[in-house]
Formats: structure tokens, C-alpha cells, sequence
């Protein structure tokens, strides 16, 4: 398959000046994603057949994009600046965000010859799929001198794909769709958002603000080297409403509840055949990870609200347990964490952070993470020439055991996307069990 040839790269500010001044304090959520990679996702569009007033040029779609961009950029000045710190004389440091309207990354570039077809037909996503996002390999911390938003728009021969990378510590998933529904909105001529960000951080009652945290904590120097991609395979999994409804009245059944839910269900048949098809040591201990929103949790942090809003958790089992017990049991087991995850929770580890401050960072291959979510509005995203055909998402963050969420094209329906090891990806397309689900 080509390599993608880029055609130009340029910078984007926000209009009419907004992201000029202010700053925004960063809060122990968004701190603690500095040391991971940006957020990549894109959009997989058939070639746009414009209206008139967009010409038939590409180049007039390009500069359609910036505009839209320029003013939903007005409404996100966050987005449009860069990270800063404040170095205190008790050697400590604190993170904010400086508006200064320094700009984002836009890369035009083009596949050619390279079809659709060619990207949501094969078995594995094509490793092509991650040339079509920018500021690939880069740490959080980065923002400091990069931009904390890359936007790449790849012509395909029948299509574009407009590929997303955002900083994690400036915005959470929801966060990111937020943003790019926004940019659609005002792509397809909306004048006024119908969700206008807050930016404003949540900080707990009597905290100090900004949020201290020892330099000697923060070894950006000894996270230096760039992001290397390990021999990893993508590869959807869809699921469509129906099977999922069978998944969760089954878990529901064997535990004699009916509190499971469809995703709580689902995630637990591909925990289970992961690890079976891992051959893991039956006494070996896994962990299952996901993140918690705080969004529903806490009535002073409203929907809108742009930033990190989310606590990571885990589930623990043994290897021999999970896949013995069926898919309940480890179901029932999510549904207690995440039921016990109240806005205390967060609130415990939101004040406790600063004294012992740890930053999230990539799995060891023992466990398996759960990223996006099912939830966001992701097909919804219409620029004034339809809906998309497909999500995909970049390389970053990406190791063995990462699912990536997304809600299906039908309604109802579910992708997964599961980066592991071509010999489990391979072992798990022969696990009857598991594919028994899988609609192909």
C-alpha cells in the first residue's frame, strides 16, 4: 500500500484573537496524564460531493476546513495553547495551560490510490491507518512546545479521513468528541454551539490551588525517548445489538441479577477470551482496567465540562477463575467497582494526589485496558457532506491489551477494537465461543 505523500502543513489560530490571554490551572485528573500519548481518532468519510458554494476543488475543501476550524477554535481558545509551568521556590511545580493562541497543527496529505475498501475491508486495520494523524509519538508533557491539538485531512481515491490527535491533559474522551462535534456543527454552518465547553477546572473545597507537585516527581528528561510501537495488530470486533442483548441476559442469568449491563457483559467476553487465548498460567492473576467518569458523579462538574473527568480502576481475577466461571461472574465483578466508585472516591484521590503524586502510564502486558467509549457521538459527526463511514484511531498509547470502544454504525451496536499480539488476535478469530458473538 502507497505511503501517504504530504502536500502542506500550516498553522491554525483561533478567530478574531479570543485565545490571546488567560491561563487555565490544570487539576490532579489532568496532571496525571502526563507522561502517556496524545488522543488519536478520525473520521473515515466517502469523498465529499460538495454544494456549489464549496467549489469542486480540493483545495477549497481544505480551506473550508481551516475556516470551520479557526472559529470553532474561538469557542475551545484552550485547545489553540500551549502548557506552561510555574517553578516554586519549595521545589515544586504546578502545570497550566497558557491561551495564547500559538495555534494547532494542519497537515494536508493524500494515499493515493488507496480506497476505503482498501481500509475497512481487511481482517487487520491497515498499519497505513496511523500515517493518517499527526504529532504521532509525542509524551503529554510535549504541549510545553508542541501543539496540544494535530489535525490531519489524507485525500483517499474515493474519500478523505480527517484524523484527530489531542492532548490527554488538556481533555478526556468525552472531551475530544465534544470538541469534534462541535467542529462539525460550525463546519455545516452552525453559528452558535449547542454544547458550549466549560473550561474552568474542578478543584474540591478549601484545596490549594494550583496543584504542587514535588519537580523531582516530574522525570520528563527520563521519558525522553519516543513512543516506539510494539508488534502489535489492530482489529474490529463488531457486535451488533442483538447478540450484545443475548450477552447481557445471559451474564444477568448467571448471577441471578439483573444489574449487569450490556457493555459490563460484553467487555467481559472479550476479557475472558483474551485470556484463554493468551494461554495465560491458570494461578496467574489479570487485571482488567477502566475508567470511571466523575461527570455523572458529581453535581458541580457539568456535562460540558472540558478537561480529564475520569478515574481509572481495575478488576482482579485469576486466570483459571475467569474463564471457568463464565462471563457473570467477572461481569458482576465490574459492576460492584463501578458501583462503589462514588464521588468520594474521587474526591479521596483528588486530595491525596499532590503528597504522593503517580502519573498514568502504559500496561506491562498483563493486563487489558478499556479506552473511548460506546457513548460518544461519533457517527453523528456530519461537516456538511454526510456521516461517516468508519472510526479508526491512531498509534498512540497502543500495546498488547488495549480495546478500544466505539459505538457501531447501526444502532445499538458496538465495535471493539483489540490491539494485541498477531498470535492471540489469530487464536481468538478461532475461539468459537468468542465469534459465536462476533457479527462479520
Amino acid at each position: 500500500m502507497a505511503a501517504v505523500r504530504l502536500i502542506s502543513t500550516s498553522t491554525v489560530h483561533a478567530a478574531n484573537g479570543r485565545a490571546s490571554s488567560g491561563r487555565i490551572e490544570l487539576n490532579t485528573w489532568d496532571i496525571r496524564k502526563l507522561q502517556i500519548g496524545y488522543i488519536q481518532k478520525g473520521l473515515l468519510f466517502p469523498k465529499p460531493k460538495l454544494p456549489l458554494e464549496y467549489n469542486s476543488s480540493g483545495n477549497m475543501l481544505i480551506h473550508h476546513l481551516k475556516t470551520s476550524l479557526s472559529h470553532t477554535l474561538h469557542c475551545f481558545p484552550l485547545l489553540a495553547g500551549r502548557l506552561a509551568t510555574t517553578q516554586h521556590e519549595d521545589d515544586t511545580i504546578s502545570f497550566f495551560v497558557d491561551c495564547n493562541n500559538a495555534g494547532v497543527l494542519f497537515i494536508h496529505a493524500a494515499a493515493d490510490g488507496v480506497t476505503i475498501s482498501d481500509i475497512i475491508k481487511p481482517v487487520y486495520v491497515p498499519s497505513i491507518v496511523h500515517s493518517f494523524f499527526s504529532l504521532n509519538g509525542l509524551h503529554n508533557y510535549k504541549g510545553i512546545t508542541h501543539p496540544l491539538l494535530g489535525i490531519q485531512i489524507t485525500d483517499l481515491a474515493d474519500g478523505i479521513f480527517i484524523g484527530c490527535s489531542i492532548n490527554h491533559v488538556v481533555a478526556d474522551g468525552a472531551s475530544f468528541w465534544h470538541f469534534l462535534n462541535s467542529w462539525s456543527e460550525i463546519s455545516k454552518g452552525s453559528i452558535y454551539l449547542s454544547k458550549p465547553p466549560v473550561f474552568q477546572r474542578w478543584f474540591p473545597d478549601g484545596m490549594d490551588i494550583p496543584i504542587r507537585i514535588p519537580q523531582s516527581c516530574v522525570n520528563v528528561e527520563q521519558n525522553n525517548e519516543v513512543f516506539i510501537l510494539p508488534p502489535v495488530r489492530e482489529r474490529i470486533f463488531h457486535f451488533s445489538k442483538e447478540n450484545i442483548t443475548k450477552l447481557k441476559a445471559k451474564a444477568n442469568a448467571e448471577m441471578g441479577t439483573d444489574k449487569i449491563s450490556s457493555l459490563q457483559a460484553l467487555l467481559s467476553h472479550i476479557w475472558r477470551s483474551a485470556i484463554h487465548n493468551r494461554s495465560f498460567d491458570p494461578d496467574q492473576e489479570t487485571n482488567y482496567r477502566f475508567v470511571v467518569g466523575a461527570r455523572q458523579r458529581f453535581q458541580e462538574i457539568p456535562d460540558n465540562y472540558f478537561g480529564n473527568a475520569i478515574l481509572g480502576t481495575f478488576v482482579t481475577m485469576k486466570a483459571k477463575e475467569l474463564v471457568e466461571q463464565g462471563i457473570g461472574n467477572s461481569a458482576w465483578r465490574m459492576n460492584r467497582i463501578i458501583a462503589a466508585t462514588t464521588g468520594e472516591s474521587f474526591k479521596k484521590v483528588f486530595e491525596c494526589w499532590p503528597a504522593s503524586p503517580s502519573f498514568v502510564t502504559l500496561s506491562n502486558g498483563e493486563a487489558l485496558i478499556t479506552s473511548s467509549s460506546p457513548r460518544f457521538n461519533m457517527y453523528g459527526n456530519d461537516f456538511g457532506w454526510g456521516k461517516p463511514t468508519a472510526i479508526r484511531s491512531g498509534s498512540s498509547n497502543k500495546f498488547d491489551g488495549v480495546l478500544t470502544l466505539y459505538c457501531g454504525a447501526e444502532e445499538g451496536s458496538i465495535d471493539i477494537e483489540a490491539c494485541f499480539f498477531p498470535e492471540t488476535l489469530e487464536a481468538m478469530a478461532n475461539d468459537q465461543e468468542f465469534m459465536h458473538i462476533v457479527t462479520v
